[in-house]
């Protein structure tokens, strides 16, 4: 019953409006006067957790994606992508989709992706006949990629609360991120056949294609290199997650500076400014999380929540469904990074329980939040392309929600229900068993 009032009390907080840090105040108060736990005992134990190497990341890829669009390496991304897929049939659409994809490999979060990728190319395909409403709607629902393709910020905010391997969990996410860009392409190609306005540029002889691709790739390869700088860190044992988060923003700044030349003092310090009012928030939220997440641990409602589902059914395809509902559910209330850490430290005794592996748990986790934050009442990364792209929720909700239906759906089932999916990367790469 008090973990119920606690969540109840929780998600109404959220959904009225309150600043998330203070909501998981409020319910950290709330647990340790019921239970009448000590502060002077828990206070300390939020400052001990965050008091980690991974978090360091965080701030670090946060400002990454905040320098990206001012240093032009966005701009170039697009453009890259373009020169691919601009010329079929729905081309700048499924453009759109892998240039959030391939950004997702630089920022990690939804949220500058959607910023970013957003400002570049809804007005773009605009042009080419594309209507606004259906751009926001695409443009929202792909920048879900950004938290899948590694490296992604609430995979290393799950590694953190869960003890696992970082580079796993990012592993853990590829394959299905991949399919759900393949699937948000394919969604397009059937939308943009519908829609008599959209245009598709002119067709050119294959020199003069390859022209266009290499004169792309030439003006995008310090982008491009951008990830690869970042992934291969990671995955060559060179840097850790924290290094390469630092090593990006570095990069950034030398490309923006001295190579595309696009990024000037006052951008640079509005882009730091506007990336530690981020992080601010995100620690603020995280050392009240961490006291909540000790509080549930002390008082044993992980295991409780576990032993009352298992009641429920012990048939373990049954409890997946359930546990899919919950976590589409919590990311309807909350950004993904609130999510993940309200989630992760309440279900991952049951998943253990029903023998998923905690690696596997963070692609499902990973997927559903993901279609959560696009679903309404709250639909934090939608509601925010609105507003970026200018259209109002009536009029984009509805193709968005065929993106979600006939791309992220079927992602989350398959993630879910055939742990190869997102276990044979990891096993492959990392070893882990």
């Amino acid at each position: 019953m008090v973990i119920a009032i606690n969540l109840i009390l929780l998600i109404g907080l959220i959904i009225s409006g309150l600043p998330v840090p203070f909501c998981f105040m409020t319910a950290a108060i709330y647990m340790a006067v019921v239970n009448n736990l000590s502060f002077s005992f828990l206070l300390p134990s939020g400052y001990y957790a965050l008091n980690s190497l991974t978090l360091l990341s965080v701030p670090f890829f946060i400002m990454a994606g905040a320098l990206m669009s001012s240093s032009g390496i966005a701009e170039r991304l697009t453009t890259f992508a373009q020169a691919f897929l601009g010329r079929l049939r729905g081309g700048m659409g499924a453009a759109t989709i892998v240039a959030c994809a391939i950004f997702g490999a630089i920022s990690g979060t939804c949220s500058s992706a959607v910023a970013c990728i957003g400002g570049i190319m809804i007005p773009r395909l605009e042009e080419l006949g594309y209507p606004r409403y259906y751009s926001v709607a695409m443009v929202g629902c792909a920048s879900v990629l950004g938290q899948l393709i590694p490296p992604s910020v609430p995979m290393i905010l799950y590694a953190w609360v869960t003890q696992q391997s970082v580079a796993a969990c990012f592993l853990a996410t590829v394959i299905p991120g991949i399919l759900t860009t393949i699937l948000m392409c394919i969604v397009n190609w059937f939308e943009v056949k519908k829609i008599g306005t959209v245009k598709t540029e002119p067709q050119i002889s294959f020199n003069e294609k390859m022209k266009v691709i290499g004169k792309a790739t030439k003006q995008g390869m310090w982008s491009l290199l951008m990830p690869i700088i970042i992934l291969g860190g990671i995955y060559g044992g060179i840097t850790t997650p924290t290094e390469s988060a630092a090593i990006a923003v570095a990069y950034a700044i030398v490309v923006g500076f001295l190579i595309h030349k696009e990024l000037t003092p006052k951008v640079l310090g509005q882009a730091l400014i506007s990336s530690s009012s981020i992080t601010g928030v995100a620690v603020l939220m995280l050392f009240f999380v961490s006291i909540l997440a000790k509080v549930y641990t002390m008082q044993r409602i992980p295991q409780q929540l576990a032993d009352f589902i298992l009641g429920v059914s012990d048939n373990k395809y049954v409890l997946l469904l359930m546990v899919n509902l919950f976590l589409i559910v919590i990311g309807m209330m909350m950004d993904d990074f609130s999510g993940t850490m309200l989630s992760a430290p309440l279900l991952l005794p049951l998943m253990i329980k029903i023998g998923v592996h905690p690696v596997h748990f963070a692609a499902i986790m990973g997927t559903n939040l993901g279609l959560g934050n696009v679903t309404p009442p709250c639909a934090p990364i939608l509601y925010l392309a609105g507003r970026i792209g200018g259209a109002s929720v009536d009029q984009y909700f509805k193709p968005a929600l065929k993106f979600m239906l006939f791309a992220q759906v079927p992602v989350i089932i398959l993630t879910t229900y055939i742990p190869g999916l997102s276990m044979w990367l990891p096993k492959l790469i990392m070893g882990i068993k």
